[in-house]
């Protein structure tokens, strides 16, 4: 038996060496290291591919290349790389995707490739359709910064006010685009204070008037009636918060009936001390649907600016006219600053309790303070006493 196992065995090798030849075996012990080499270099080359891959679709790439959209975007002079790509990644705004969807991939980029000091200032127009290495090319080769011009816009201005103040600081908008502006709806939309304006369309001398909250912007000196527009819109929103909006709910007004208010607060009153006292003369009078009878109104209807109109000029026929119609005019007379807002949200409550009805001018120019009656007897008195310098 155990001859046979040993000659089992042999006859085994035999296979065995018949199967692998020995130059196979000595090739094979040789390519054996190669082989296993490039197969993990193989395998380690596809993690790497795709390892970068993902990182240049993830970060490298556009944001999104379907969105050529022009965004202008500002480098200052004192901005560092780290400012700049902050900057581009909020380029749109808050829960908006920017121009770069990551920093520090923007830094180390810029700082790979050494152009970390070639970015300069300037104004640059770029999308969401750029990958990072077209925006550092971009930045890189300079654009001198835009000029900008400052203009201001005072409280109370209308419409044709605010043409004035953008004449003044020599901007050349078209005045016929810009009071077009003013009554597109449509375009302004957007906004949900304008867009709860659309049964007023064709009522009002302009749809926009009262929503060009006063102040003082800056825009570039080739900006068109659309760029202003939208600063001034955007900066009302800013204004008019969630708190003022639940105060106006509180009181069972529209924000649009809140800035028609105002709007004739803010030609009535001068002085600060009054506006909140103007504003409850009004809401006495609107709780009882008693005429406003706000020569402020007639001022916007008239384009006369008066302290005293006479009965025929009193009964103009228009829907701002607030001595011919009772409640508030068919929309703001002007485009009212936060004061006025403010006044018309939170009136004077003593003022509300003890039932002021009428106010008139007292000894102007020197003082622009204005004298408050319950009665009507009072406030004739008061004419009576103070008419003489009107």
């Amino acid at each position: 038996m155990a001859t046979k196992r040993q000659n089992g065995k042999s006859s085994y090798k035999g296979v065995l060496q018949w199967r692998l030849h020995p130059a196979v075996v000595r090739v094979w012990r040789i390519c054996r290291p190669v082989l296993t080499l490039a197969i993990g270099g193989f395998v380690a080359y596809c993690v790497f591919a795709f390892a970068i891959n993902y990182l240049v679709d993830r970060f490298i790439s556009p944001v999104d290349v379907n969105d050529p959209t022009p965004i202008e975007f500002v480098v200052e002079k004192s901005d560092s790389a780290s400012k700049i790509a902050t900057n581009l990644y909020n380029a749109c705004g808050e829960d908006e995707p920017g121009i770069i969807s990551n920093t520090a991939v923007f830094k180390i980029y810029v700082d790979f490739v050494g152009k970390a000091e070639s970015l300069k200032a300037g104004t640059y127009v770029l999308s969401k359709n750029m990958d990072i290495v077209q925006i550092v090319d971009i930045i890189c080769a300079g654009n001198p910064p835009k000029e900008s011009a400052n203009f201001k816009v005072l409280e109370g201005y209308t419409i044709s006010g605010v043409l004035y103040s953008l004449n003044e600081a020599k901007l050349e908008i078209d005045e016929s685009a810009f009071y077009a502006a003013c009554n597109d709806i449509e375009t302004y939309k957007t906004y949900s204070f304008i867009d709860a304006l659309q049964d007023k369309a064709g009522q009002r001398d302009y749809i926009l008037e009262g929503y060009l909250f006063p102040d003082t912007y800056t825009v570039f000196v080739d900006a068109d009636a659309n760029d202003v527009i939208t600063k001034m819109l955007v900066r009302f929103n800013e204004i008019f918060t969630d708190e003022y909006i639940a105060r106006a709910e509180q009181l069972g007004m529209t924000i649009d009936e809140v800035i028609i208010l105002a709007s004739i607060i803010q030609r009535e009153a001068a002085m600060a001390e009054d506006f909140p006292k103007v504003s409850a003369v009004f809401h006495n009078r609107l709780g009882d649907n008693q005429k406003l009878e706000s020569c402020a109104t007639l001022q916007y209807v008239l384009k006369v600016n008066k302290y005293q109109y006479n009965e025929e000029e009193r009964a103009t026929d228009s829907p701002y006219n607030t001595y011919l119609y009772s409640g508030l005019p068919t929309g703001p007379i002007g485009n009212p600053g936060k004061m006025a807002i403010e006044a018309a949200l939170y009136p004077d409550e003593d003022f509300i309790k003890k039932d002021y009805r009428y106010f008139c001018n007292m000894d102007l120019p020197d003082n622009k303070a204005l004298i408050f009656a319950t009665t009507y007897e009072q406030h004739q008195k008061n004419v009576a006493k103070y008419q003489q310098y009107w």
